[in-house]
């Protein structure tokens, strides 16, 4: 990109005849710095995307996770928290980035990785983005059918009368499906506004919810059961990191690139880490005290968060939590579509972004299909997926914050962007490395590809319980590239640059 750098502009919302930031019109903006006409808003309204993301049902289930690794409650939810925090605090500080430049988070990447080199980290991001779209569009249709088959066994359910039929799950997915391309398709402005609206209204509702589940939970409880040691809680603050934060840090400039670029960075960095811990934490409580006061109903949700957490519910209420659960899930989908876009755009595939929002979709729909009617198994290999996507974000979050840094420091502006960024291509290909040598799996497929580092007793003992591996990729990957990063001289290049 050659763009210069556009004029500053003042505290207030500036308008120019080309803005286009109306929630009824298609986003035009794609990967190139948002001009300073089109800048609005304040840090507080990173608020409400980040906090429609986390008001999700699945969030409960990860009470009962983090329990699981052998943790009593207040641990977990000691842990959990400070691991939410943490993580959500690295969001944060990449969304500063998206003020400042105007760009989405993958084309600032390129002032590191360089033009090509970006695209090894972009393709990484790409791939978990729409994993993740996938994932919670299938919950959402896993859970809405499980529902409406409850509540019309004679349309929806199998012989049986309990099993939704493949029609009540297509159903389901469709809807949610179409629903988050289309406000992906529209952009920004309508996420904005659309997220807004359902965090208020999931609120509500889980808030409904939690109160009728109210009787299968005791505050005492959190008190009860034999503490964990050291290792496990270290390794349930990690777990929480990859459960939350750090499935985010590749999109947070996506959500920032329209505030005014003198807005507040410390203001950027706590609404949105405001937002993104606030209902996954007391979401968290509620798990963890669930998984101590009804195992069975924790070892169903574990499984199926959004139709075992349903089965206690009376009747009339099945309709509203419905909505909770799609509204929820699809939450988290839209903002997902909507950076996986940037992420394909970063690539270099030349489209515009509303089109890449279609090819999204469409990879998005075929990955649904494939677990919703062919996959045996939804969660086998959660934990090992959410491990590896931790270790390789956790990396690039500290190359991309070193050279923010960098910049920051050097008071002449971003460098100029190279082919291939060499010191932090290697930083990250040897955190990732040797994270991936530290970490553990108990999937046995999964599992002979990771903890190459680890002898069998460390596996198996204090040290496999922690996964440093995802807190050794950030830190060996920061070191790296600071060291060599000034080996690499490149003259300062324009802001349109990055």
């Amino acid at each position: 990109m050659t763009q210069q750098r556009a004029p500053q502009s003042s505290g207030r919302r500036a308008v120019s005849a080309g803005a286009n930031t109306s929630a009824a019109a298609v986003e035009r903006n794609g990967i190139d710095p948002v001009p300073d006409a089109e800048r609005h808003g304040t840090p507080r309204s990173l608020f409400w995307p980040w906090a429609a993301s986390g008001l999700s049902l699945l969030s409960i289930a990860y009470g009962i996770y983090v329990t699981g690794l052998g943790l009593n409650a207040w641990q977990a939810v000691v842990t959990g928290t400070l691991g939410y925090v943490l993580s959500f605090l690295l969001v944060g500080l990449v969304s500063v980035a998206g003020a400042r430049t105007g760009a989405p988070t993958m084309a600032i990447g390129r002032t590191a990785f360089g033009r090509q080199g970006n695209k090894l980290p972009t393709l990484f991001s790409y791939v978990s983005n729409v994993g993740w779209e996938t994932v919670l569009v299938a919950l959402s249709s896993l859970g809405g059918a499980a529902i409406l088959a409850r509540v019309s066994p004679a349309v929806f359910a199998r012989t049986d009368g309990r099993t939704p039929t493949t029609g009540a799950q297509a159903l389901c997915f469709a809807v949610t499906a179409v629903s988050v391309v289309v406000v992906g398709i529209y952009g920004h402005a309508l996420i904005m506004k659309v997220q807004k609206y359902l965090t208020v209204a999931i609120t509500v509702m889980t808030a409904a919810y939690l109160v009728l589940m109210a009787d299968r939970i005791h505050p005492s409880d959190l008190l009860a059961g034999r503490p964990g040691g050291l290792g496990t809680a270290i390794g349930g603050v990690v777990f929480a990191m990859t459960l939350l934060g750090l499935g985010w840090v590749n999109c947070g400039a996506d959500y920032s690139r329209y505030l005014p670029r003198g807005s507040s960075g410390r203001a950027i960095t706590g609404w949105t880490t405001l937002g993104g811990v606030l209902a996954p934490v007391a979401l968290l409580v509620f798990g963890v005290l669930l998984n101590a006061g009804d195992p069975k109903l924790a070892a169903a949700a574990a499984a199926d968060p959004v139709g075992a957490l349903a089965a206690a519910l009376p009747t009339w209420f099945l309709v509203p939590y419905l909505l909770t659960a799609i509204g929820g899930f699809a939450s988290g989908a839209i903002m997902d579509i909507y950076s996986s876009g940037m992420s394909l755009l970063a690539l270099g595939v030349p489209v515009r972004r509303h089109l890449a929002v279609l090819v999204d979709g469409a990879l998005m729909t075929l990955g649904g299909w494939y677990v919703l009617f062919v996959s045996p198994s939804f969660f086998a290999t959660f934990q090992a997926f959410l491990s590896v996507v931790g270790v390789a974000m956790a990396a690039w979050t500290s190359v991309f914050l070193v050279q923010r840094w960098r910049d920051r420091r050097s008071g002449s502006g971003p460098s100029a962007v190279p082919v291939i960024g060499w010191p932090a291509v290697l930083s990250l290909a040897v955190a990732t490395v040797v994270g991936l040598g530290l970490i553990t799996s108990a999937d046995p497929n999964i599992a002979r590809a990771v903890g190459f580092l680890l002898t069998d007793r460390a596996a198996h003992g204090t040290l496999g319980a922690m996964n440093l591996g995802v807190v050794a990729a950030l830190f060996v990957a920061g070191i790296l590239y600071a060291v060599t990063a000034p080996l690499a001289h490149r003259p300062t290049a324009p802001e349109g640059d990055r």
